[in-house]
């Protein structure tokens, strides 16, 4: 699975942007996908995961923000992001994996991942 990230951008704190993750060689159907963050001296933390059936799981922090939604052709994965705040600011990845039971306990986990995209920088500007 090749994975394209992008949607990145500058933006003024409680502004709002979206990005995608268009995949390719593979359909995503039977693939969970997530989405991760990486700020500057921090470490990748995670941010939503999709199962593909209608579960969606969030990070703390931008649980009633951001919504992680897959789109009509199923093989392109967003990240709607509202009232963004200058701590959002971060390289953002987008990743896949096979699903399984396992995904429902380790969505979380960047290491259980094995397909990521390169990343698209956000910047919240206060």
């Amino acid at each position: 699975v090749q994975l394209q990230a992008c949607g990145g951008g500058l933006v003024q704190a409680g502004g709002s942007l979206r990005l995608s993750c268009a995949a390719s060689g593979r359909r995503l159907s039977t693939y969970g996908m997530g989405w991760f963050r990486e700020a500057p001296e921090k470490e990748r933390e995670f941010v939503a995961a999709s199962d593909g059936d209608g579960d969606t799981y969030y990070a703390d922090s931008v649980k009633g923000r951001f919504t992680i939604f897959r789109g009509n052709d199923k093989n392109t994965v967003y990240l709607q992001m509202i009232s963004l705040k200058p701590e959002d600011t971060a390289v953002y990845y987008c990743a896949a994996r096979r699903i399984s039971d396992y995904f429902y306990y380790t969505f979380s986990s960047s290491r259980d991942y094995d397909y990521w995209g390169q990343g698209t920088l956000v910047t919240v500007s206060s």
